[in-house]
């Protein structure tokens, strides 16, 4: 009896171990991305963020120091500080808001059948590929009145009194890099946007239009509610990338004149590898991360409050 006891729940254990061994497989796979992202990302994050309550003075041999929160008491009184925050705040509102409508924009025009479309949506996707470096050194050039014409095309349409480099006017030179930008990140939004739009069926265009919708109609009550998701984790993504985005403004301005172009992350660039100040960098950088965790958070759960009220 105690043969045959033993047999029966040895066989009971084995659907058992089975089934558990199905629902561990999925987290095995797993390990090793998690292993990888810890050891690349995540490390790297807490020695820096440490780094923001130590002072960390590359030349100083005798630095390293724990100094509490002295770094944010000197970031709070730091007006180049607030000055780089009110300018990351233009930079990444005004970058945003004209590449995702010019982006929408040529998606929904190349959305449309038309003879050599395949040609055109390699071209559009050119500026994307091309180095930021690259980008930022040719856009210098174009707003240089000696070599480049923007500054005699905007002198003639009334933009500007004189053909001046506006890269050197402290009034107008934030205008530059965010000109770049834009023309460098409209890509993203055209070629993720084109990929929605071509996803969307259309015979729910041709049933509204039947049913008397207008093209307004169509793009407000199918096209937008259809592109929601998109639209949502693109402009999340790609807020975050240009508020840290710094390779533009650092080619074409290094943050001048007088500080008018310089932005977060390139203040923080500043800091650590011209002033070699390495905890006072850090500190601007934790700053920049809690703002842009918040800005995240709050997308997501407006995202979220939009889409219980559908």
């Amino acid at each position: 009896m105690t043969t045959i006891r033993t047999g029966a729940t040895t066989r009971r254990r084995r659907p058992l171990l089975r089934r558990m061994a199905l629902a561990a497989e999925p987290y095995l796979y797993t390990i090793p991305s998690v292993f990888l992202i810890t050891i690349i990302m995540l490390v790297p994050l807490v020695i820096g963020l440490s780094y923001a309550f130590r002072d960390i003075t590359l030349l100083d041999p005798f630095s390293g120091g724990f100094v509490g929160l002295d770094h944010f008491r000197e970031i709070y009184a730091d007006a180049s500080f607030w000055n780089a925050l009110h300018n990351t705040v233009t930079w990444t509102v005004t970058s945003v808001v004209l590449q995702f409508g010019l982006g929408l924009i040529l998606a929904m025009l190349l959305d449309r059948p038309f003879p050599g479309r395949s040609l055109i949506q390699a071209l559009v996707f050119l500026p994307w590929a091309v180095p930021s470096f690259l980008s930022g050194l040719d856009w210098a050039w174009l707003f240089n009145p000696v070599v480049g014409p923007l500054p005699y095309w905007m002198h003639d349409v009334g933009l500007m009194s004189a053909p001046d480099n506006i890269l050197s006017d402290p009034n107008h030179a934030i205008w530059g890099p965010i000109v770049a930008n834009v023309w460098w990140g409209i890509p993203f939004f055209a070629i993720t946007l084109l990929a929605a739009l071509q996803a969307i069926p259309k015979d729910i265009y041709e049933a509204a239009a039947i049913d008397g919708a207008g093209p307004f109609e169509r793009f407000r009550s199918i096209t937008l509610p259809f592109l929601a998701p998109t639209i949502a984790i693109t402009v999340l993504l790609r807020t975050v990338w240009v508020a840290n985005f710094a390779d533009l403004i650092v080619v074409m301005t290094k943050g001048g004149p007088a500080d008018s172009t310089q932005i977060l992350s390139s203040y923080i660039f500043t800091q650590a590898f011209q002033r070699l100040d390495f905890g006072y960098a850090s500190a601007i950088a934790a700053v920049l991360l809690v703002l842009l965790l918040a800005y995240a958070f709050a997308l997501v759960v407006l995202r979220q409050t939009l889409m219980a009220r559908n």
